[in-house]
């Protein structure tokens, strides 16, 4: 009985993952620019590309969500290289092995979108975040990177307004004519999230990006 509990507790604070697949639902391409957004949703932890983001805290403890989710499925090893590297403010990102996530994952980038664990967020934090996410993957020349819903679900953000502020700040690092990924992977991890998803990307206004469906 404990542990029924303990588990309903820890998928209503979203520490638990389930999921055994990553399914590609839609791909659009950024007009003008090498870049295609793709929406998905699934597993994080075991999609095939370079590198996933993780929505750290500045401390690095990969304690619940999806920085729970990863350490639980990469393997200790991970948060004890991330640590090492602590404390990183918001709006810095650091890099380190993907443990037991290789080969399909070859990097895990580490972007806090808080201080500390378990604090609410906001959607300038995940602009910032993001925006180091991206920079490190231009500098790392990555071919495909993958965000799950920053800030969402311990952060206190709904998952709409996650992919509200992370559009937002791959627009304004494609105003500075960085080497990107050619490929930019939004995951949902439920279907609401990604309904929530699809209504941020019809609803945000992108200055350097006109989105266009790309038909299969």
């Amino acid at each position: 009985m404990q542990i029924a509990l303990f588990l309903a507790l820890m998928m209503i604070l979203g520490t638990v993952y389930v999921v055994s697949e990553v399914r590609v639902l839609e791909e659009f391409m950024c007009k003008g620019k090498d870049l295609n957004v793709v929406l998905a949703i699934g597993d994080i932890t075991i999609i095939n590309c370079d590198a996933i983001v993780n929505p750290a805290n500045s401390l690095m403890i990969m304690g619940g969500g999806v920085a729970g989710a990863i350490r639980r499925t990469a393997g200790r090893n991970v948060e004890e290289e991330a640590r090492r590297k602590a404390p990183v403010p918001v709006g810095r990102a650091i890099v380190t092995s993907s443990g037991k996530l290789a080969p399909k994952i070859k990097y895990i980038i580490h972007a806090p979108t808080m201080e500390r664990p378990a604090m609410r967020t906001t959607e300038d934090k995940v602009k910032k975040a993001v925006k180091a996410a991206l920079h490190k993957a231009a500098q790392m020349n990555l071919e495909c990177i993958a965000f799950p819903a920053m800030g969402a679900g311990v952060g206190g953000l709904s998952a709409e307004e996650s992919m509200k502020a992370m559009l937002e700040a791959l627009d304004d690092v494609l105003a500075e004519d960085l080497a990107l990924p050619k490929k930019v992977v939004f995951v949902a991890y439920t279907e609401g999230d990604l309904k929530q998803f699809r209504r941020a990307l019809s609803r945000t206004k992108m200055r350097n990006c006109i989105i266009e469906k790309r038909e299969s």
